[in-house]
């Protein structure tokens, strides 16, 4: 049974719409309390913070490494993390094809909060 509200998108019809490096975000929905992004991560995504968010990420294919603050675990399909405000995470991906996920930012994503923690 699936219950929806307002709105439903199948994502594996989603693509990105040109080629990228490495990461490639679509913001898909955003309102005055959160905003969700689909991500491709081909390699990796550096060591982050965000400054006044919360970040709750569900893993749609592939598998990485994901570290969230002093854990480091595999990560897969199906899988669901949440990335408290100020906890520097990363995630390094394992997989041949790109690690694909679903970001939900909260509350409403600027673009003017992530800090880049410099690698040791």
């Amino acid at each position: 049974m699936s219950i929806l509200n307002a709105q439903s998108m199948e994502t594996k019809h989603i693509h990105p719409e040109a080629e990228y490096d490495n990461v490639h975000v679509k913001k898909m929905h955003s309102d005055d309390r959160s905003t969700t992004f689909l991500i491709w991560v081909k390699e990796k995504v550096k060591p982050h913070k965000h400054a006044a968010h919360t970040e709750v990420i569900v893993v749609l294919k592939g598998k990485g490494m994901m570290t969230v603050g002093d854990q480091t675990k595999q990560i897969r399909k199906g899988d669901l993390i949440i990335v408290p405000q100020g906890t520097v995470h990363s995630v390094i991906t394992t997989s041949r094809k790109p690690l694909q996920v679903v970001s939900v930012q909260s509350p409403v994503f600027l673009g003017k909060d992530r800090i880049w923690i410099e690698e040791k």
